[in-house]
C-alpha cells in the first residue's frame, strides 16, 4: 500500500530515526510504507559517515558522544543509530566509573555493528566488551572469588527481568563467566589512550558443573548466553523493552514483575516474532513497525532528550558537514537530563514523563524555541517558503494548519489550538503579494513555528 499520509512517515521517522525535513518525508510518503521500512532495517543500502571525517574535525580522544550526536544528525542509518540508543539505554554503561575514553568508544562501535543482528550476538559481544567488563566489575570475578554483579544485572536488567530467576541461577551464572577479563590499557598518562580487548584467562576460570536455569554442565559465559536466549521470559522481556522505546511508555522497569504491560497482544506478537526468528532483531523490528498497535500510537511517548534536540535538528536542516557547535547539541541534552556514555545508573535512565520537570521543560521548549527561531536555518527558510504556496493568502485557520503541518505533522489539543488561532488572528490574514507582505508573513511564521515546538504536544513522539 502506498502512503498518503505525510503523518505516518514522520512517526515512522521520528520512532525508527531522529525525524526528518519535510522534503524528505515527501519522497518517503510517495513510496510504499513497507518500503521504507526495510530501508530502515538495512542500513547497508546507505553510506556510512566517514570516520576520518569526524575525527579530522572533532579529535580523536574523549569525545565519543559528540561524535555520536553528529551521526544521529547526519547518518543516512538513522535506525542503526536508534538501535544504538536503545542498547545504550538497556545496556548502560558509564564513562564515569572507568575514565578510559577508548573503551567507551569500542562499545559504541560494537553496539552500531550488532545492533540489528541476534540477541545471542549481541549478549556475547557485550559479556566480552572491556568497558561492560570494568563497569560491572567481571574483570574481579575469579575463580574461588566469584563476583556476582555481572550474572544478575545480565539476568536482572539486560535480559530477563526480575521474577524469572532464582539467586541460584546468578550464582551460577557468575561461576560460568569467571575468567573474562580484558587486558589492561597502557596509562593514559603520559602516553595518552589507547584501546584494550577481551582476554580469557583460563587459571581463574571456574569449570566445575553448574545448574542455571534447570540445565546442568561445565558452563562457560557462552552457554549461560545460550540457555537465556532461548526463555520465554527473555523473549517477553525484550518485547517489552522494545514496545516501551518505540510505540509507547511503559511503567519503569523495576515494576514490570508487579506491573502488566500496557497492551499485552502486542507483547506476545513480539515474542512470537522473536522466536520465530531465533531472537533476530531486525525481524522482531519489522513486526513491530508494520503492526497496527505501532502505526495507532502517535504521540504516546515522552521524546528523551537525545530525541528532542536531534528532532529539532533535523527539522531545520543544519550540520551536513561537521561544525564547531556540533558540541552544544550534546551540552543541551546534558542540561535535559541525559548525558550519553553517563548513563546515571546500571538502569540506564528512567524515561516516559519523568524526564519533564520544571527544570527539564525549560531547557526543552528554550532550545526548540531558539533553534526554530533562526531563519538562516535551512530548514527554517524551507517552512516560509512552503507556507507561502501559491501565493494565495491565508486566513488565520488556514495559516496555523499549515504550520502544523510543516513542522509536525502535528496535532494539537483545544486549548493548544486556540493558542495558535489567536495568535493567528491577532495579525490577520498572512499575505504574499509585495515584498514587504512577505517579509511580515516569514516574521509570523517564524513566530508560530516557534510557538508550536513550545507546546505540550511537541514533547510527545
Amino acid at each position: 500500500m502506498v502512503v498518503q499520509d505525510v503523518a505516518q512517515v514522520a512517526h515512522l521517522m521520528r520512532r525508527a530515526g531522529f525525524g526528518a525535513p519535510r522534503a524528505e518525508l515527501e519522497v518517503l510518503a510517495s513510496r510504499p510504507y513497507e518500503e521504507g521500512v526495510e530501508d530502515l532495517l538495512n542500513p547497508e543500502r546507505f553510506p556510512e559517515v566517514e570516520e576520518a571525517l569526524i575525527q579530522r574535525y572533532f579529535g580523536f580522544d574523549g569525545t565519543s558522544a559528540v561524535h555520536w550526536v553528529y551521526r544521529m544528525l547526519t547518518s543516512q542509518r538513522q535506525l542503526q543509530e536508534k538501535m544504538m540508543l536503545f542498547w545504550h539505554h538497556v545496556f548502560a554503561t558509564a564513562l564515569r566509573k572507568s575514565e578510559h575514553g577508548p573503551s567507551i568508544d569500542e562499545q559504541l562501535k560494537m553496539l552500531r555493528r550488532v545492533s540489528l543482528s541476534d540477541v545471542r550476538t549481541i549478549l556475547t559481544e557485550l559479556s566480552k566488551d572491556p568497558a561492560m567488563l570494568f563497569w560491572l566489575d567481571n574483570n574481579e570475578n575469579l575463580k574461588g572469588q566469584p563476583n556476582e554483579n555481572w550474572g544478575r544485572e545480565l539476568l536482572e536488567l539486560f535480559s530477563m527481568g526480575v521474577g524469572n530467576y532464582s539467586e541460584e541461577d546468578i550464582k551460577h551464572a557468575a561461576l560460568a563467566f569467571t575468567g573474562w577479563s580484558y587486558v589492561q590499557p597502557i596509562p593514559r598518562d603520559p602516553c595518552g589512550n589507547y584501546p584494550t580487548r577481551f582476554l580469557f584467562r583460563p587459571e581463574e576460570h571456574d569449570d566445575s558443573e553448574k545448574t542455571f536455569l534447570g540445565e546442568s554442565g561445565r558452563f562457560n559465559g557462552e552457554d549461560i548466553v545460550d540457555i537465556i536466549v532461548k526463555q520465554p521470559a527473555t523473549a517477553r522481556f525484550l518485547a517489552r523493552r522494545l514496545y516501551d522505546f518505540f510505540v509507547a511508555d511503559e511503567p519503569q522497569v523495576p515494576a514490570w514483575n508487579i506491573e502488566p504491560p500496557g497492551d499485552p497482544e502486542a507483547i506476545e506478537t513480539l515474542a512470537a516474532a522473536y522466536f520465530e526468528s531465533d531472537g533476530d532483531i531486525r525481524s522482531v523490528l519489522r513486526v513491530l513497525f508494520n503492526s497496527d498497535f505501532f502505526k495507532n500510537a502517535q504521540y504516546q511517548r515522552v521524546k528523551s532528550p537525545t530525541e528532542l534536540v536531534t528532532g529539532v535538528m533535523r527539522l531545520v536542516g543544519t550540520n551536513d558537514l561537521p561544525e564547531p557547535g556540533t558540541s552544544a547539541y550534546f551540552s543541551a541534552i546534558m542540561h535535559m537530563g541525559q548525558t550519553l556514555v553517563n548513563p546515571p545508573s546500571v538502569e540506564g535512565w528512567h524515561t516516559g514523563r519523568e524526564w519533564i520537570d520544571g527544570g527539564a521543560l525549560n531547557e526543552r521548549v528554550n532550545f526548540a524555541v531558539d533553534t526554530v527561531g533562526d531563519r538562516t536555518r535551512p530548514g527554517v527558510q524551507d517552512i516560509i517558503r512552503r507556507m507561502e504556496d501559491d501565493g494565495s493568502a491565508l486566513s488565520p485557520e488556514q495559516f496555523v494548519d499549515r504550520c502544523q503541518d510543516l513542522v509536525g505533522p502535528l496535532s494539537v489539543g483545544e486549548n493548544t489550538r486556540k493558542a495558535l488561532l489567536e495568535l493567528a488572528e491577532s495579525g490577520g490574514d498572512l499575505r504574499f503579494s509585495t515584498q514587504s507582505e512577505r517579509e511580515e508573513s516569514a516574521d509570523r511564521t517564524v513566530r508560530m513555528a516557534q510557538l508550536i515546538v513550545s507546546s505540550m504536544e511537541y514533547q510527545f513522539a
